[in-house]
């Protein structure tokens, strides 16, 4: 019985000491990934308390993104901003990621969880190589586990690059509600009280007579004036602010016509107001030799004048 019972305490220590012996490495292993995990952090902190953005090359991309360990997420934008690359788009487009990452780097929920980085084609061509990459920009989030899926890449032609369609996908892929704040702009203000003083001044200098106040004529010319604007784009112009038009280094060629549907340059919006206005004076001109009391020679020269308008 006792020579039993020795056997038995025997076997259970020897079990012990080898679970115990077992267990050394992976302690050590997993305190060896906690430090990794940790330093990596620390640095895209770092990074980020700098610029809101990390610029990545290669080695660094390999490094804190695709290789583990990582609990967090990171919103990587590819592009092309060197100005020999001609991507008017990824310059838009990096002015609203650049809003996106400062509000959340501001943000009083800003935490260790999401990182914004970007890997411009120039720094990083060895990253689209591996990632099999050939357009830009190209936004995609990388998950704290796993890799990529596919609606971690981010659909640019369907929802566009503005920073709030982008906060609202990153919300989708990892629960991290982003509030944009964009910088203020004087801009639309100061048009507003510039009108308003105008249309004061107007009114005070015709005190005596209000009668222009119930112009028709006036009324329509305001209102047509309004739909030709919002029709030809300027909208776009006040939120976007892309630049009149684009003038090839290389070749010195300007062109007005953005190459892209996605965007548009301000000599464009022109464009088409003015052929929203020829189109608009054709029509008035025809209703007023249709409907005035003119003699037949000014309503044929209206005609003439407006079929000429067409054909240009």
């Amino acid at each position: 019985m006792a020579a039993r019972w020795r056997f038995w305490c025997v076997s259970v220590t020897m079990v012990v000491a080898l679970l115990i012996v077992c267990d050394v490495p992976s302690a050590s292993a997993q305190r060896k990934k906690e430090m990794v995990l940790s330093e990596k952090v620390s640095q895209l902190m770092e990074w980020t308390n700098k610029r809101p953005v990390i610029r990545m090359n290669g080695d660094k991309f390999r490094r804190l993104v695709k290789a583990p360990p990582r609990n967090y997420s990171v919103i990587v934008m590819f592009t092309a901003l060197q100005l020999h690359r001609q991507c008017v788009v990824c310059k838009q487009a990096d002015e609203e990621f650049q809003i996106l990452a400062n509000s959340w780097r501001y943000s009083s929920a800003f935490t260790n969880r999401i990182f914004f980085a970007m890997v411009d084609f120039d720094e990083g061509s060895d990253v689209f190589q591996m990632l099999n990459m050939n357009s830009a920009p190209t936004f995609i989030n990388f998950p704290a586990k796993g890799k990529p899926k596919r609606g971690d890449t981010y659909e640019l032609q369907v929802r566009g690059f503005s920073a709030e369609q982008i906060a609202r996908w990153i919300a989708d892929r990892t629960d991290v509600n982003i509030r944009v704040i964009r910088p203020p702009n004087y801009a639309g203000p100061l048009m507003l009280g510039l009108l308003l003083a105008v249309i004061g001044g107007l009114v005070y200098l015709r005190r005596s007579n209000m009668e222009f106040l119930f112009n028709k004529t006036g009324w329509a010319f305001a209102a047509l004036c309004f739909v030709l604007a919002m029709t030809s784009g300027q909208m776009w112009n006040h939120i976007r602010g892309p630049p009149y038009a684009h003038k090839n280094p290389h070749t010195g060629h300007v062109n007005y016509i953005h190459g892209s549907s996605q965007a548009q340059f301000v000599a464009e919006t022109h464009i088409v107001l003015l052929f929203n206005g020829g189109v608009t004076l054709g029509m008035v001109l025809l209703c007023e030799a249709a409907t005035s009391d003119m003699d037949i020679g000014k309503r044929k020269s209206q005609i003439y004048a407006v079929v000429l308008m067409r054909l240009v």
